[in-house]
């Protein structure tokens, strides 16, 4: 099947839905069974076989499966892990890579609140980690230790947006017996597959387009064979568990992802444009751009893009980019991204292995459903106060 058409039939099963289109919301925690032999017989088939069977609230009902297929199906991979957030799906996913006197590789441009796991609880257990600038690709054989087990991608990267060479970082940690994982929240499964590009582990923040319509918290980690096996354990272990009307909302949302991610990224290159097309604006960071240092690879790797960029001014000042944000009509001040408004925030990036050395604050964009000529007129008079405030 295309693209188009697994969005809309993955993880779909007439039996278990019972004729139903959509996977019913089962929401359980206990579950009574007929005899001791059934019940340590369920225990068998879910704690040793990762089956998916009806065992125990935590372990997942019919309406998580659905959505964990469904994702796997589109990821390539071998099965899903859900969790209640973007975040948590990282970090589940790193811990369920490492132990005590390990070491990972951590991209510069990551999403800060993997960083700030990274460097505290992560640094608590005994675990170390090393940031790389993402632009490194092959190069990252040099950093690699004998006891790195991980490399932690993200691309492109948070507020930066710089693409990564995953193959090639892929090719040099598989040499020496580290794993790779890959947030590949900002093109979701429809537009890049880490997993068939050499990662072993693709995460996706689900809150973000999967759920589209930012109403619902929730993290996937899709693994290889072997990469998912210590995800599983770490996520049972830790007592991770989605709701039942989470895991529905998201597979709901993921059967318009197709269709809603063709117009988030029509949207973005129209107002990407503009943008570059205005005084004040010294580089819009937008991968799809051909002018983007990425854009090489974007094409290479990924099928799409979507809604999220980043601007970079010729001149700044925190009032002057207050005074554009604070008035704007249509962009909202918020965190996260992916749903079907557009959204305005100011961007400082935290780096330490590949300084940042733009002007600052810059701010990013989330592109939504709106039309271009609202967008366009809003960030018209943001800019004029902001050049008014900058005077």
């Amino acid at each position: 099947m295309k693209k188009d058409t697994k969005v809309v039939r993955a993880g779909l099963n007439k039996k278990r839905n019972a004729g139903a289109v959509n996977t019913p919301v089962v929401r359980t925690s206990t579950v009574l069974y007929e005899n001791v032999a059934a019940m340590r017989d369920a225990s068998d088939r879910v704690l040793k076989k990762r089956e998916k069977v009806l065992y125990y609230g935590r372990r997942g009902t019919a309406t998580h499966w659905t959505l964990q297929e469904a994702i796997t199906e589109l990821a390539g991979g071998a099965d899903t892990v859900l969790t209640p957030s973007g975040l948590s799906a990282c970090t589940v996913a790193i811990l369920g890579c490492v132990k005590t006197g390990d070491h990972i590789l951590v991209t510069d441009s990551a999403y800060e609140p993997t960083r700030s796991f990274c460097d505290g609880f992560l640094k608590n257990l005994g675990v170390e980690t090393t940031y790389f600038d993402p632009l490194i690709g092959a190069g990252i054989a040099a950093l690699l230790k004998p006891n790195t087990k991980l490399v932690f991608c993200e691309s492109p990267g948070s507020l930066t947006f710089e693409i990564q060479d995953i193959p090639a970082i892929a090719a040099a940690a598989h040499a020496k017996g580290a794993k790779v994982a890959v947030d590949n929240t900002w093109a979701s499964p429809l537009f890049c597959q880490p997993l068939a590009l050499g990662a072993d582990l693709s995460i996706e923040a689900g809150t973000k387009y999967i759920v589209g319509h930012s109403d619902a918290l929730i993290g996937t980690i899709t693994g290889t064979a072997d990469a998912i096996v210590g995800v599983q354990k770490a996520s049972g272990l830790l007592g991770i568990s989605v709701s039942a009307d989470d895991a529905y909302l998201a597979t709901r949302g993921l059967r318009t992802l197709a269709v809603r991610l063709r117009q988030h990224q029509q949207n973005a290159l129209i107002v990407a444009r503009w943008l570059q097309a205005q005084p004040d604006v010294k580089r819009v960071l937008y991968p799809a751009l051909p002018e983007d240092p990425g854009h090489a690879l974007w094409k290479r790797d990924f099928s799409g893009a979507s809604g999220l960029m980043g601007v970079v001014m010729k001149a700044s000042s925190e009032p002057a980019l207050a005074a554009l944000i604070d008035d704007m009509e249509i962009f909202g001040l918020g965190f996260s991204w992916g749903g079907f408004e557009s959204l305005i925030s100011p961007v400082i990036p935290l780096r330490t292995a590949a300084p940042w050395t733009e002007p600052q604050p810059g701010f990013r964009l989330h592109i939504g459903l709106e039309d271009t000529a609202d967008l366009i007129a809003d960030l018209e008079k943001g800019l004029a106060r902001f050049r008014q405030s900058l005077k």
